[in-house]
């Protein structure tokens, strides 16, 4: 008996770590975690949303605005093609397009390119087949544009140039072509 009453004194008089003194060690523990985790929470979430933006704006810019809805047809001289008609739509999910060839800012250029010659910006008429009468192309609407005054470009038999369609935004629209060895027809399809 003496034996278990030293025994119980030896317990007594140990000291140790209470219930109180380990809830608040292990309420900083989960305090300092959740403000970690929402550090890097947050961290992730702002760079996620930055990346997405950034992606929006690759496609924004990649996706084609418009699409070529006919041939390129050629009107001849009896020796080389002098004018260029094609007709346009716009892409799925392209946005509208400014198309009027007087407009200061915010127009559609249109470049020539062969061997010989890179012109930046050409002469253009627009017609529209289908829609309303201004010379915004919107969806549903299809347009017809006409490159006139290309005389002074050789454009020759079996010659191969290049027209770019550059809208305000949006990625070109880039049309070659090849000339046929003959240009003696005055209606020439350029497929």
């Amino acid at each position: 008996m003496k034996r278990i009453l030293q025994l119980v004194r030896r317990i007594r008089e140990e000291r140790g770590i209470t219930g109180l003194e380990t809830a608040i060690i292990l309420i900083a523990f989960v305090v300092v975690a959740a403000v970690f985790a929402f550090v890097v929470l947050s961290t992730g979430l702002f760079s996620s949303e930055r990346g997405k933006e950034t992606v929006y704006a690759g496609l924004s810019k990649t996706r084609g605005t418009m699409t070529l809805s006919s041939s390129v047809i050629g009107t001849s001289d009896g020796s080389e093609i002098t004018d260029l008609a094609f007709d346009v739509v716009l892409a799925a999910g392209g946005e509208n397009v400014n198309l009027d060839p007087t407009a200061i800012s915010n127009r559609t250029v249109i470049s020539y390119i062969d061997t010989a010659n890179n012109v930046p910006d050409l002469a253009y008429t627009v017609t529209v087949i289908t829609g309303d009468a201004d010379n915004l192309l919107e969806p549903g609407e299809l347009i017809e544009v006409s490159v006139t005054g290309l005389a002074p470009y050789d454009l020759q038999p079996n010659k191969t140039f290049t027209l770019e369609i550059k809208p305000p935004t949006g990625s070109y629209l880039v049309l070659q072509r090849t000339t046929p060895a003959s240009v003696a027809e005055t209606i020439i399809n350029l497929n």
